[in-house]
Formats: C-alpha cells, sequence, structure tokens
C-alpha cells in the first residue's frame, strides 16, 4: 500500500471519526445482497480508500504523540 493516493472522492476533508462512521457504512453496505458486482466493486474500493485516509491520520497522531513523549510534553497532562 506504500504510496498509495487517496481516491479524491473519498477524501473529502472528513475527519478521523467522520471517516471510521462512513467506512462502517460502507462495510453494512457490503453485506447487502441487492449490490450488484461492480456496485460491490465501487463500494469496496471506497472502502479501501477510506481505510488509508484513517490508517494516515492515526499514523499522525502517533507520531505527534511520540513527539510530545520525546520532549516530556505529556508528562505535564
Amino acid at each position: 500500500m506504500a504510496g498509495k493516493k487517496v481516491n479524491p472522492e473519498a477524501a473529502q476533508e472528513l475527519n478521523l471519526e467522520e471517516s471510521l462512521a462512513k467506512l462502517e457504512q460502507v462495510m453494512e453496505d457490503l453485506g447487502s445482497p441487492e449490490l450488484s458486482l461492480e456496485e460491490s466493486f465501487a463500494k469496496y474500493k471506497e472502502g479501501m480508500d477510506l481505510l488509508l485516509k484513517c490508517n494516515q491520520a492515526i499514523d499522525k497522531v502517533e507520531k505527534e504523540l511520540m513527539i510530545l513523549e520525546e520532549n516530556g510534553i505529556s508528562d505535564e497532562f
């Protein structure tokens, strides 16, 4: 997955919580037997794009926390 770009349509300016909620909805939609193969593939791609966006946001927060811990800032909280 390294170097993969996020789909601009799926990468709307959603925060992490909104992205996770949308990802959950996509997963529910994929469970529907009423989706065509094409619709299922589009939902799968949307879900993968959202998952990548969520992972990137979580990685960013983890890096920021590590920096804070290294600088001793987290001891103040």
